[in-house]
């Protein structure tokens, strides 16, 4: 989030003074890092959460519909980045990578069918294939078929147009644009405060990571792209805007494979269904990863709980982030998700041989011996105040930002990075509205479909589908 920022502002203000400040030794260590997320180019080709179905039985594609456009609208400034030469090479971030849904039971089944029906001839979701024919399904992704009984009910979308992105390394090449461009990066820098001054600027307080030296840096404007830290440093800023704004930490495990002959048996990303009252999160995946040039599978994501923030954070992070203003909000938020903490003790307490038959359920055929455990991100899902509940969990994205447009900082998780773009076109529009106006030729630039919908024009969808498919060498 803060390189996409910071590569944009490079852009639109060349001469402005841009400084980053990383708390590790490196950057994307944390949530960008390729193996902290699953790296989907989320743009609902396959994951289900995001067309529930309705008590009528019709399908609701709505978010889907908006995560799609939203991932486009990422393409096309990556896209713009590649023609200029700030990423010289899309193939060290982006791949081709078909996306799938599969599903078992009759139930679901009907559900997959009714799902295609509604997204097949949308602009966005066109090439979307089904089928329930096992020989198709296992010409698309052969292990999900050896082993599986040959009476259960089962089906499967494909679309080639998905992608495999390794978030990591595209914010190393983002930044890595922007010091060639004059940003400064300082590694090893951990924010202990932030402070307004009477003429409108903030004072940052820093420590470096090591022999604990203090500075301090005046700026501006200030972004938080902290990832789950950010609740933290936006709470110590003291805007009114943070007041009622809580964090509940989720943290996860995936299985992963690098063996060759496993690895070359499957090429995709398989999304399931998550079971009857688990949260978002806790939906099953199998995942082709191609992380520097190397591809893995990676199954999961088997939920923990961790009172971290991060990965490298403190075991106090959930106690101290407890504030008079929001703690009523947190309360009562997770009162009304007790379906959420049990999921979560489930996990806790399910044993290894318990977690492998999950993998089985996709890979009937897994070995055990081949797949080894990881641990991915944490991550920190938004609670904030709510008039009528008191106070809500929510798993998606809250930019907060102040009313002067001062600072700004990004809460929440998934669909995260994959929209990166949109949501930082967000803050430009929020935290500098007297320049959007200016801006907005440049944006246009960056951007070609800015300030316009690509999902209701099939003429411009398929115009803008294929031009950044061209431009980052992907499956049209």
């Amino acid at each position: 989030m803060s390189a996409t920022l910071g590569a944009m502002i490079k852009q639109l203000e060349p001469t402005w003074t841009i400084q980053i400040y990383e708390a590790l030794g490196d950057v994307a260590q944390e949530s960008s890092n390729p193996w902290n997320n699953a790296g989907t180019g989320h743009s609902a080709l396959c994951e289900l959460n995001y067309t529930p179905e309705r008590s009528d039985g019709t399908i609701d594609i709505s978010s889907a519909v908006k995560v799609n456009e939203q991932f486009q609208v990422s393409r096309q400034f990556w896209s713009h980045l590649v023609a200029e030469g700030a990423l010289p090479d899309p193939s060290a971030f982006i791949s081709s990578t078909p996306h799938m849904s599969f599903v078992w039971g009759e139930k679901n089944v009907e559900y997959l069918r009714k799902r295609h029906e509604a997204l097949r001839d949308h602009p966005l979701f066109r090439g979307l294939e089904f089928s329930t024919d096992a020989s198709v399904i296992r010409s698309w992704a052969p292990v999900l078929i050896p082993g599986r009984s040959k009476g259960q009910p089962i089906a499967a979308t494909r679309i080639e147009a998905g992608t495999d992105v390794d978030f990591g390394a595209l914010t190393r090449l983002l930044i890595e644009h922007l010091e060639a461009n004059d940003a400064r990066l300082e590694l090893d820098h951990r924010v202990t405060g932030l402070k307004k001054l009477g003429d409108g600027t903030w004072r940052i307080k820093m420590r470096k990571q090591v022999g604990g030296t203090p500075t301090t840096v005046d700026a501006r404007f200030v972004f938080v792209g902290a990832g789950g830290g950010a609740l933290h440093l936006l709470q110590k800023s003291r805007i009114d805007e943070i007041r009622g704004f809580g964090g509940f930490p989720v943290s996860g495990e995936f299985l992963r494979t690098d063996d060759p002959e496993v690895v070359a048996k499957h090429r995709a990303k398989v999304y399931g269904k998550a079971a009857v009252g688990s949260p978002p999160m806790s939906v099953p995946h199998l995942d082709t990863r191609i992380v520097d040039g190397e591809a893995s599978l990676m199954f999961g994501p088997y939920a923990g709980f961790s009172p971290k923030f991060l990965k490298n954070g403190s075991v106090l992070d959930l106690v101290l982030s407890i504030r008079p203003h929001n703690l009523y909000p947190m309360i009562r938020a997770g009162l009304a998700n007790l379906g959420l903490v049990k999921y979560l003790v489930g996990q806790l307490a399910a044993s290894k041989e318990t977690k492998f038959e999950a993998l089985r359920e996709f890979m009937p055929d897994a070995d055990p011996a081949d797949w080894y455990r990881i641990t991915a991100g944490q991550r920190v899902q938004v609670i904030k105040r709510d008039v009528e509940k008191g106070g809500v969990l929510q798993f998606g994205t809250e930019v907060v930002a102040a009313a002067d447009g001062s600072i700004a900082g990004l809460l929440g998780a998934s669909p995260g990075a994959s929209t990166a773009v949109p949501i930082m076109l967000d803050v430009l529009e929020r935290c500098f509205p007297d320049r959007i106006a200016g801006w907005t030729p440049v944006l246009r630039r960056l951007v070609p479909t800015y300030g316009e919908a690509v999902a209701t024009d099939e003429q411009r969808a398929a115009a803008t589908l294929g031009a950044t498919a061209e431009a980052l060498r992907i499956h049209a």
